[in-house]
């Protein structure tokens, strides 16, 4: 097996520009075609934020009313959501794929899902030539979020193989979950992405004892969006939801107010920027991660090797699917009987 040192060193690319809010067609076409030129320019990895399609629901900690019990705006503004979300094999999925495809480009793409009819926070990973992207749903939304998204389960906790080495994600606070670290640091990545809304002091914290703890590339993605960003995108769809717009609106300040403020960075295993953090533009973070790095920290670091106790600790990680319903079949033939 060639050492990672053998291995091409990748382009990383983080995109901050926002999507258009809400509005999810759009917001696709603006990522491929972000895709499309960054990579033209020699990137391999372009990587997205937190639920970037079609946007992080900034209203749930900034509009005044947006948890009160049924409210008329907050329920047409989550049906405006659920509308303008990825489903399983839709054609949203399927440009993407292809994107991937024609540029032999790994997409790191942050997305609502829905499924029935809850939504989930999920992280989709596309990689050239695959059937299907990789997927990992939010284990536990935070505080506000558990109004519009329901819980993943452990069998998405997983990450893939790629040209350049073991490649996972975790979403937000799931790097304050040391269970979740530690799954994910068994499976031995090289690269790490980290998704958020935007990367805040702590988020960057947390994204820099990541990639010291588990000897890998992080690339803490995060979004810039300002008000008028939000409001423009929502009328881009020409939705007949007043109360919705009513909602949105309520959020405080001017048009031209920044919500979320980037702050993307690409991290060393050495826990050191390579990139970033960018917090005063919209512009993408880029790097080229150099790989001959990563073993040279497992000299004094493996928390999933040397420096791990699984005399005193082990973890155990339930990988299964945990739907609430399961249908068995049955064995009786059918007899006709009704």
């Amino acid at each position: 097996m060639p050492s990672a040192a053998a291995k091409p060193d990748p382009k990383l690319t983080i995109i901050q520009e926002p999507p258009v809010f809400l509005n999810l067609p759009a917001s696709v076409d603006r990522a491929i075609a972000r895709v499309d030129a960054l990579a033209r320019a020699g990137t391999d990895i372009v990587v997205f934020g937190e639920s970037w399609l079609p946007g992080y629901p900034v209203w749930l900690d900034s509009a005044p009313e947006a948890a009160f019990w049924d409210h008329a705006g907050a329920k047409a503004l989550f049906r405006v959501l659920s509308e303008n979300s990825i489903t399983a094999g839709d054609e949203h999925l399927t440009a993407l794929q292809q994107a991937s495809d024609a540029h032999d480009v790994i997409i790191v793409m942050g997305a609502h899902e829905r499924d029935g009819g809850t939504l989930y926070n999920t992280t989709f990973t596309f990689l050239p030539g695959a059937e299907a992207p990789m997927l990992h749903r939010k284990l536990t939304p935070t505080y506000t979020e558990r109004l519009v998204w329901g819980v993943g389960d452990g069998s998405t906790l997983r990450a893939a193989e790629t040209r350049f080495g073991v490649l996972g994600g975790l979403i937000c606070w799931e790097h304050w979950m040391p269970e979740a670290r530690a799954a994910m640091h068994a499976q031995h990545e090289t690269i790490h992405t980290a998704q958020w809304p935007w990367v805040k002091e702590m988020h960057t914290l947390a994204s820099r004892t990541y990639a010291f703890e588990g000897r890998c590339f992080v690339a803490a993605a995060g979004t810039w969006l300002t008000k008028n960003d939000v409001l423009t995108g929502f009328d881009s769809l020409g939705a007949d939801a007043p109360l919705a717009r009513d909602l949105l609106a309520a959020m405080p300040g001017d048009d031209g107010t920044t919500i979320l403020e980037g702050g993307s960075a690409i991290i060393g295993p050495d826990g050191f920027y390579l990139a970033g953090p960018r917090t005063e533009s919209a512009d993408a973070v880029s790097a080229t991660l150099p790989l001959a790095d990563l073993r040279e920290g497992n000299l004094t670091l493996d928390v999933a090797g040397h420096y791990s106790r699984p005399d005193i600790f082990q973890l155990t990680v339930n990988t299964e699917p945990r739907p609430g319903v399961l249908f068995s079949k049955s064995e009786a033939p059918n007899d006709g009987a009704p």
